[in-house]
C-alpha cells in the first residue's frame, strides 16, 4: 500500500528534529510594552526539557492577570491549547481569565472587552477571524495592554505586540515533503492523482499551510507527474470555511462523484489539518472503492491518530501545544517584567499595518511508525486514549 512507502531519510530527519523539541531557544528579542528600556533578566535558570538547553526564567508573576481568548471548544486542539495555557500560567503565579468564543466573532469581541475592563495586564488571543477584532484591540491599545497573537496572526492592527506560533509555512512543507518522499516523485514515473483540501480563508495561517505544501509539489504538477483531476488547485478553490469537517466532507463527496465515480484512483489527498482530513476520510469511506490514498493532516487529534493507526490517514503534523504554551508563558513574564521578549522572526508576519515580532516553534510529523514515541512516550496522550 502506498501508505507504507515513507522515505527513510525523511523519517530519520524528522525524528531527529523531534528529539530537539520543537521550540528553539534562540531569539533576537525586542523591547516590551511601549517603552524602549530593557532590563536584564533574572539570574535564576531552568533547563528546557525538550531542547536540553538552559534559558533564563522570568521573574515571578506578582499577581498579574492574563486574559486568554480561544476561538472555540468545537475543535480538540483549542481545548488543549486553552488548558495548557491556563495550567502553565497559573503554575507561574498568574491569575487567568480563559474564555472560549464558540466561533462567534461578536462573542469573542465582547469577551476581550470584558477582559480589558476587568483589569487584565496582558492579552493572549487566538482570533476566530484575523481582521475582526479592531474595536477590542483599539480598546487594549488605549489601556496600554500588550497583546500576544496566539497561533493565528491578528491582521490590520498596530495593537498587536507579538505573535507566537509554529512555523506555519514549514507545516505545509512537511506535508508536501511527506507526499514527495512517500511517492518517490523524483524517481517514480507516475502519473499520480492528487486533490487538495485547505483551511479557513479567515485564518491567516491557512494560506501559509497551503503554500508550503504546494510549493514542494508544484513542479511535479507542472510536469504532469502529479495530476489534479478536479482541476481545483488554488487556495480559493480548495479552502474550507471555519475548518469544518462537514464542509470538507461535502466538497470531497462532490469531487468523488464528479471526477472519480468511473473508478479513477486517488493517490493523494493533501489536507491542511485534521478536521478537514476527517471530512475527506468520511467521504472516502462512503463514496470510494479504489486504492486508498495518502492523506495528510495537522494537529494529531485523537480520532485522526486512531485513523493513522488503522491505516486511514497517513500522517499528521504535530504541534505540541505544551511547547507553544511554555513559550507564551515565558513571553508574558518578560512583558510583565519589562524585559526583552524572545522572538526569532521579525520579517515574515506582516499583518497589513506592521511586521509583528514573532516566535516560531518547529513542527514535526507523526505517523503509524512513530506515534508511540512522539505522542504517547512524551505524555501528550495515553495509550487508552488511542484505543
Amino acid at each position: 500500500m502506498k501508505l507504507q512507502r515513507l522515505a527513510k531519510s525523511f523519517l530519520g530527519m524528522t525524528l531527529a528534529a523531534t528529539m530537539m523539541a520543537g521550540c528553539g531557544t534562540t531569539g533576537t528579542g525586542t523591547s516590551t510594552g511601549s517603552t524602549t528600556t530593557t532590563t536584564t533578566t533574572t539570574t535564576t535558570t531552568s533547563t528546557d526539557a525538550g531542547s536540553g538547553t538552559t534559558e533564563t526564567a522570568p521573574a515571578p508573576a506578582n499577581g498579574a492577570k492574563v486574559g486568554v481568548s480561544m476561538p472555540t471548544k468545537d475543535l480538540q486542539r483549542w481545548n488543549q491549547d486553552g488548558a495548557n495555557m491556563e495550567s502553565q500560567l497559573k503554575a507561574a503565579g498568574y491569575e487567568v481569565d480563559l474564555q472560549y468564543a464558540a466561533n462567534d466573532v461578536q462573542q469573542q469581541l465582547s469577551q476581550i472587552e470584558n477582559m480589558i475592563s476587568n483589569g487584565c495586564d496582558v492579552l493572549v488571543i487566538a482570533a476566530i477571524e484575523g481582521s475582526s477584532l479592531g474595536e477590542a484591540l483599539d480598546m487594549a491599545k488605549g489601556a496600554n495592554i500588550p497583546v500576544i497573537a496566539y497561533d493565528r496572526l491578528i491582521m490590520n492592527s498596530d495593537a498587536v505586540s507579538y505573535y507566537a506560533t509554529f512555523d506555519n509555512y514549514k507545516v505545509g512543507t512537511v506535508q508536501g515533503t511527506y507526499v514527495k518522499d512517500t511517492l518517490d516523485l523524483d524517481n517514480a514515473a507516475g502519473p499520480f492523482n492528487i486533490e487538495f483540501t485547505a483551511g479557513d480563508p479567515g485564518d491567516n495561517n491557512a494560506g501559509y499551510f497551503f503554500n508550503g505544501a504546494y510549493d514542494v509539489l508544484k513542479d511535479y504538477i507542472a510536469e504532469g507527474k502529479l495530476v489534479v483531476v478536479s482541476g481545483q488547485k488554488t487556495f480559493d478553490e480548495v479552502a474550507t470555511p471555519t475548518w469544518a469537517t462537514e464542509v470538507a466532507q461535502s466538497r470531497a463527496e462532490n469531487i468523488l462523484s464528479s471526477f472519480y465515480a468511473d473508478g479513477t484512483n486517488i493517490d493523494v489527498w493533501l489536507c491542511s489539518n485534521d478536521s478537514t482530513a476527517l471530512g475527506v476520510e468520511n467521504a472516502l469511506a462512503a463514496n470510494y472503492n479504489g486504492t486508498y490514498p495518502i492523506i495528510t493532516g495537522q494537529d494529531c487529534d485523537i480520532q485522526n491518530t486512531k485513523n493513522m493507526i488503522a491505516g486511514k490517514q497517513s500522517m499528521s503534523v504535530f504541534k505540541d501545544t505544551r511547547t507553544l504554551a511554555s513559550q507564551v508563558v515565558k513571553m508574558v513574564g518578560q512583558i510583565i517584567n519589562n524585559e526583552t521578549v524572545d522572538v526569532n522572526d521579525e520579517k515574515t508576519y506582516d499583518n497589513g499595518v506592521k511586521v509583528v515580532p514573532s516566535f516560531l516553534c518547529e513542527p514535526v510529523f507523526a505517523d503509524a511508525n512513530n506515534y508511540q514515541t512522539i505522542l504517547i512516550d512524551s505524555g501528550y496522550y495515553t495509550e487508552d486514549q488511542l484505543k
